[in-house]
C-alpha cells in the first residue's frame, strides 16, 4: 500500500472514529483549522503530558503559561513585524493564493526553495513554466511578493492597542525573563518550558494537521552562560542517531549519517553541546510515545533557511508519504532574542555573573568642565559630553596628549584635555553582567500526532477478516483499556460496570461497550488503538476471572478480577509483558 493511500485512509480513520476533523464544517469549514476529536484530543493531551514529564520534569526546569495575545511592541522588537514572513504568489487567472516556494518544490527538484531569495523563486517559475495548483494557468512572470504571517487584533475599544496573535511561544518566555530569572535565583543555566498555541496566517495550508493556521507548540527555553560549560552528555552519549548535516546534502549522492551523539560531538558534526544533549533527549523521547525510529533522523538547516537569529539549527523529521516533514526544532538562538527586548523595553534582561575572586581593573572615566563645554558648544554640549564618554571606554591614548579630537555631526572638534577631568582609576569588581545565550527545542503537538497515527497505522488479517488497527504505545493511547460484557445479560453487565469503576478508580482510561457482536467490539477499539480489551463471560460470575485480549497479537489471557487492575497497570508501565501472562 503506497504511503499516500494511508494518509488517506488515516485521515478518513481520524474522522469516523473522532481523532481530527476540519472545523466549522457546518459552514462550510475554513482552511487550517481543526478541531480535535475526543480520540484526538486525549491523544493529544497524552503527547503534551509525557513531554512535559521528559522536558520539563525530568530536566528540573520551570513551566510559563502565556497569553496567547501580545501587544505590537513585543513583535517589533522581537523581529517578527519584519521578517516573518513567507513567499506569495497570485494565480492570474482564478485569483488563488500559493506560496511560491512550495509550487517550485512540488514541481521541481528544488528541495529548500524556502531559502532562496525572491528574485531566483520567479526566475524557476519562469524557467520550469510552473502553474497555479488550483486551475493550471501559468505563474510564469507572475511577482513574487513577501506576505507576513502575523494575525493581527486589537487591544481593547476604541482607539485600541494594536496586537498580534503570538506565532510561536517562545516570546511569551522572553519578555518575561527579568521575572523569570528571579525565580531561578539569577543563576545560570535554568530552562523555562511552555506548552500551548500559536496562529500563523499561512498562504496555503494543505495537508491535513501537518500545516495548519492555529497548532500547539511545546517549547523549552534553555539560558545559558556564553561562557559556561556545557552539559553533561554522557547521559546520551551513546543514543544512536541519524543525521543528515549541511555536508551531506550539499553533495549530489550524500547521505544520512548513522552515529552517536557522542561521536557526533566528538566529530564535530554537530558543534555545540546543548544541541547535541537535546538531540540525544528528544531522540529517545520520540521513540517512547511511538514514532518509528527507521522514519526519523534529524537534518541540519542550511545556512540560507537559517533562521536571522540562529546560528545552528536542527529539525527532527519524519518520514510521511514518501516525504520527510518537520516535527520539531533544535535552534541556538544566541543572544539575540533577549537583547532585542531590552533595547525595545529599557529593562535589564542580563544575570549577574559572579566571580570567584573579585578583580581590581582599571576603568577610564571623564569629567568634563561644563564651564568650558557650555559657553563653547551650547546646546551640543550634552552631545560632546557622550562623544568623550565613548573615547575614554574604547581608546584612552586618544587622551594622551594636550588635546582629544572628537567627531560631532562629521565636524572634528578638538578639545583641550584638561576640560575633559579624564582619570584612569582602579576599581575592585565582584562579577559582570552578562547575556545569557538560549538554546531552544521547539516541538511541533499536531505533526507529532499525525506522525504517531501514521507510523501506528497497520492492516492485517484475522480469521479471514481484514482487519485495521493503530499500533499505538500504551502511554500514550488515548483508551487503554475496553471492557465488554459477552452478552446482554444483566449479571455480566453489573458486573463489568464493577470492573469499569475499579479501573478508572486505579487511574486507567476505561471503554465500556455492551453494542454488537464481540469481534465487533474488538475491531472497533483496534481502530482507535486502545491497547487491551477485558472480556467478562459468564465463566467470570463463578471464577471471578475475565478474558483479556492484546491488541497487536491478538492473544488472550484469563485473569483474576482481584490482580486485572495492578495486572493491567504494569503492563502499562511496561514492567510486564503480555507474554509472561500468556
Amino acid at each position: 500500500m503506497s504511503e499516500e493511500a494511508t494518509s488517506r485512509k488515516l485521515t478518513e480513520l481520524a474522522k469516523r472514529r473522532g481523532y481530527f476533523f476540519q472545523s466549522s464544517s457546518v459552514y462550510g469549514g475554513v482552511g487550517g483549522f481543526y478541531t480535535f476529536g475526543p480520540q484526538g484530543a486525549s491523544l493529544k493531551g497524552h503527547l503534551e503530558d509525557a513531554w512535559r514529564e521528559r522536558f520539563s520534569v525530568q530536566e528540573g526546569n520551570m513551566e510559563i503559561d502565556a497569553p496567547t495575545i501580545m501587544p505590537e511592541p513585543v513583535f517589533e522588537s522581537s523581529g517578527h513585524l519584519d521578517t516573518f514572513d513567507d513567499m506569495l504568489v497570485d494565480c492570474p487567472e482564478c485569483g488563488e493564493s500559493h506560496r511560491a516556494d512550495h509550487v517550485v518544490e512540488d514541481a521541481t527538484d528544488h528541495e529548500d526553495a524556502e531559502g532562496l531569495p525572491i528574485p531566483e523563486v520567479e526566475a524557476i517559475i519562469a524557467e520550469y513554466e510552473l502553474v497555479c495548483p488550483s486551475c493550471g494557468a501559468g505563474l510564469a512572470g507572475q511577482a513574487v511578493d513577501d506576505f507576513n504571517l502575523m494575525f493581527a487584533t486589537n487591544i481593547g475599544p476604541g482607539d485600541a492597542q494594536p496586537g498580534y496573535m503570538r506565532p510561536e511561544t517562545a516570546q511569551g518566555i522572553f519578555v518575561e525573563f527579568p521575572r523569570l530569572k528571579a525565580y531561578a535565583r539569577n543563576t545560570l543555566p535554568f530552562g523555562v518550558t511552555q506548552i500551548g498555541r500559536a496562529y500563523r496566517n499561512e498562504i496555503s495550508p494543505r495537508r491535513s494537521i501537518i500545516r495548519t493556521r492555529e497548532f500547539t507548540q511545546a517549547e523549552l527555553e534553555q539560558f545559558v552562560d556564553p561562557a559556561g560549560e556545557g552539559p553533561d552528555c554522557s547521559s546520551v552519549a551513546d543514543v544512536p542517531v541519524r543525521l543528515y548535516p549541511i555536508a551531506e546534502q550539499q553533495e549530489d549522492d550524500g547521505e544520512i549519517v548513522e552515529t552517536t551523539i557522542g561521536a557526533a560531538l566528538e566529530d564535530g558534526v554537530i558543534a555545540d553541546p546543548w544541541i547535541a544533549y537535546y538531540l540525544g533527549v528528544a531522540r529517545e523521547w520520540y521513540e517512547t510515545v511511538g514514532v518509528d525510529m527507521d522514519r526519523f533522523r534529524f537534518r541540519q538547516h542550511l545556512p540560507g533557511e537559517r533562521s536571522h537569529y540562529a546560528s545552528d539549527c536542527w529539525d527532527a523529521e519524519s518520514e510521511i508519504d514518501g516525504h520527510w516533514i518537520e516535527i520539531a526544532g533544535f535552534a541556538h538562538r544566541g543572544d539575540y532574542d533577549l537583547s532585542k527586548h531590552a533595547e525595545g523595553s529599557g529593562e535589564r534582561f542580563t544575570v549577574f555573573r559572579q566571580y570567584d575572586e573579585p578583580q581590581i581593573v582599571e576603568r577610564a572615566t571623564v569629567d568634563p568642565d561644563m564651564s568650558y563645554l557650555g559657553p563653547e558648544f551650547g546646546g551640543d554640549a550634552g552631545a560632546v559630553v557622550g562623544a568623550l564618554e565613548d573615547l575614554a571606554a574604547t581608546d584612552r591614548s586618544a587622551f594622551d596628549g594636550e588635546v582629544v579630537e572628537i567627531d560631532l555631526e562629521g565636524e572634528t572638534h578638538a578639545i583641550p584635555v584638561e576640560h575633559t577631568g579624564f582619570s584612569v582609576d582602579e576599581e575592585t569588581i565582584a562579577g559582570e553582567h552578562v547575556t545569557p545565550h538560549v538554546i531552544e527545542p521547539s516541538f511541533g503537538v499536531d505533526r507529532l500526532l499525525y506522525t504517531v497515527l501514521h507510523h501506528a497505522y497497520r492492516e492485517d488479517e484475522v480469521d479471514g477478516e481484514a482487519r485495521t488497527y493503530l499500533a499505538l504505545e500504551p502511554e500514550v493511547a488515548p483508551t487503554f483499556v475496553g471492557v465488554f460484557p459477552l452478552q446482554g445479560d444483566a449479571a455480566l453487565e453489573a458486573q463489568a460496570r464493577d470492573i469499569v469503576a475499579g479501573l478508572r478508580a486505579a487511574g486507567l482510561a476505561v471503554t465500556y461497550d455492551d453494542s454488537g457482536n464481540i469481534g465487533r467490539r474488538y475491531r472497533r477499539q483496534d481502530e482507535v488503538g486502545t491497547p487491551f480489551c477485558v472480556t467478562v463471560d459468564y465463566e467470570s460470575l463463578e471464577d471471578e476471572a475475565v478474558t483479556v485480549r492484546e491488541r497487536d497479537s491478538t492473544a488472550q489471557a484469563r485473569i483474576p478480577i482481584a490482580d486485572l487492575a495492578e495486572t493491567l497497570t504494569a503492563l502499562r508501565a511496561g514492567e510486564r509483558s503480555f507474554a509472561e501472562l500468556e
